[in-house]
């Protein structure tokens, strides 16, 4: 009999004075919305990719990755699975499968994709640049954009035109990531049928870079350019908020300097400490973040070389492959190898990290800012303020139809019970409603890593030693926990520290290079983490499910990437 968990902790009423219609999403075959208690009759689990949970006008990318999913899971389309829907638990994304059950729709899906894959895996490269051209026209509009003098039917706009380019950008995501996915899942499945190790699969396509490797390049020419200016010391004397204040008092050298970082971010800064929060401010808004990783650099000494990180992953891979091939022989050979060439190719390692400087740190940041130039144009005191609106809500202020006056204290409110959340995110449930055995999606399997390992996991007790899960990248080390569910104080990480997170997205790269190890909640081999650990070397374990739950800051861990096992050597109470 399948376990049933609660949700009753998770139905609290939701954001203050919400109406069905703010939700009004009925271009979804499954709609978003908060939890009922109907809802434990499925499957549902807390997705990591957001710890910090949505505001009100944050709902409208909810909205917009489950059209994207459910749009490409159609048109690809994949045979047992519908897409992904939400449900909201306080202002945390839950997310379930859309079951597809009609045995005539599973048919027709399944000719369908036989005739869709060729065509996209043949013209990948094509597609994506061709895509590429489209987001950065798009970007290039908003990101251009002057506010001043625009009245409020005009911010409106904006925001309209804002929202269907985020729309647009994650239909495209989608319509990428879930071809990419069943490929490399025949991929997968050959080599395991065939006794491949199955943490070697993902090393066969690693060994190319892209823009987050481009953009962490930049960050360590920042820092040879603070040595030879001789400015490191303003770096190492002062805290991150207060870094930028302090390389402008000292000017000369230090004034140089500002004007090569504001140039770096004018290319890079685009980006945010979080995937499409619109409640985090980008790093050209806040310099903060960026200037606090770059004097951990500093501070950490050596610079890292990435010529060597990857010259090794191309050697690693190449040995792998290799190796992978003296197993097989005959039929088994063949389609290793014809499924190998076509990955390489049309290489979901390499994509889901390039797509990520265009699209999941950026594509939501044009309507983060029409939301602040509103606020501005309204009087609302609280900066982010118009975030704390239903998307129709802010559009009816916008177009006349009402005043701010008509939302009495209602921001305010909204404002304080997503405050109250931030503090809670650790005692939220993991999973809730019918745990099944398996899932379907290739999304829930290979990014969020819901293989076996991930449901035993869960029924780990509280006081358990040892966590199992997926052996992302090799390597065993030893060391304190630093336990973070968001990256907004990713500059507090120290040297050598083990970083333990539910996962980690492209804007967590830089901590690689000074973290020794890594260990997630979620997760499989092709996740953020599990590649950046082999890009840099470091050992990394992924899927264990509670790992942010059984351990604390301080702990002392034992890591080992190659059996996929995290020990607790030591509290750090004790």
């Amino acid at each position: 009999m399948s376990e049933v968990v609660s949700v009753d902790s998770l139905l609290d009423g939701w954001y203050p004075g919400w109406k069905p219609e703010n939700l009004d999403n009925h271009w979804l075959r499954m709609k978003s919305r908060p939890f009922t208690k109907e809802d434990e009759e499925s499957f549902w689990f807390v997705d990591f990719h957001w710890p910090r949970g949505f505001s009100p006008l944050g709902m409208m990318f909810v909205h917009d990755a489950a059209w994207g999913t459910q749009l490409a899971a159609h048109q690809l389309p994949l045979p047992p699975a519908g897409g992904l829907t939400q449900r909201m638990g306080g202002p945390f994304l839950y997310e379930g499968e859309v079951p597809i059950t009609s045995e005539w729709e599973l048919g027709y899906r399944g000719a369908r994709i036989e005739k869709n894959m060729p065509k996209f895996l043949g013209n990948f490269e094509a597609l994506w640049e061709e895509h590429k051209w489209e987001l950065d026209l798009g970007l290039s509009h908003f990101e251009s954009y002057d506010f001043a003098g625009k009245s409020l039917a005009e911010l409106g706009q904006y925001m309209r035109d804002a929202h269907r380019f985020q729309q647009r950008a994650w239909e495209i995501h989608f319509e990428h990531m879930y071809p990419l996915l069943a490929i490399y899942l025949q991929l997968y499945g050959v080599c395991a049928e065939n006794g491949i190790d199955p943490a070697n699969i993902a090393k066969m396509l690693q060994g190319r870079e892209h823009k987050i490797t481009e953009t962490d390049r930049e960050m360590w020419n920042l820092v040879d350019e603070a040595r030879r200016l001789e400015i490191t010391g303003v770096f190492e004397a002062n805290e991150a908020p207060n870094i930028r204040q302090a390389l402008a008092d000292a000017g000369g050298n230090a004034s140089v300097w500002l004007t090569k970082f504001d140039d770096f971010l004018q290319v890079y800064g685009h980006r945010t400490e979080g995937i499409s929060d619109i409640n985090i401010p980008s790093w050209i808004e806040d310099n903060t973040s960026p200037l606090g990783q770059l004097k951990n650099f500093i501070e950490s000494g050596e610079r890292h070389d990435f010529d060597a990180h990857l010259q090794h992953a191309i050697e690693e891979r190449d040995q792998v492959i290799e190796e992978s091939r003296s197993q097989l022989s005959g039929d088994a050979l063949g389609a290793f190898n014809e499924l190998l060439g076509i990955c390489s190719v049309a290489n979901f390692a390499w994509w889901n990290e390039e797509h990520n400087y265009y699209i999941d740190l950026r594509a939501s940041i044009p309507m983060r800012d029409g939301a602040l130039a509103i606020g501005r144009e309204l009087g609302i005191e609280r900066l982010d303020g118009a975030t704390f609106m239903f998307f129709d809500e802010l559009m009816d202020v916008c177009a006349g139809r009402k005043q701010l006056s008509d939302f009495g204290s209602m921001i305010d409110e909204r404002a304080a019970y997503y405050d109250s959340y931030q503090e809670k995110r650790q005692e939220v449930p993991k999973v809730v409603g019918t745990v099944p055995e398996k899932v379907e999606d290739p999304v829930l399997i290979e990014i969020f890593g819901m293989h076996s390992h991930y449901f035993e996991g869960l029924k780990a007790d509280a006081h358990v030693t040892e966590l199992t899960g997926f052996p992302a990248s090799a390597g065993v080390y030893e060391g304190r926990a630093r336990v973070m569910l968001s990256a907004m104080e990713l500059f507090e990480l120290e040297d050598g520290e083990i970083l333990v997170t539910e996962a980690t997205s492209p804007n967590w790269t830089p901590a690689f290079a000074i973290i020794g190890a890594c260990v997630c909640d979620g997760g499989g081999s092709l996740t953020h983490a599990a590649t950046v650990s082999r890009e840099y070397g470091i050992p990394c374990v992924v899927g264990t499910s509670v790992a942010t739950m059984r351990i604390k800051t301080g702990d002392l861990l034992r890591v080992d990437g190659s059996k996929g096992t995290v020990s607790i050597l030591e509290r750090a109470t004790e």
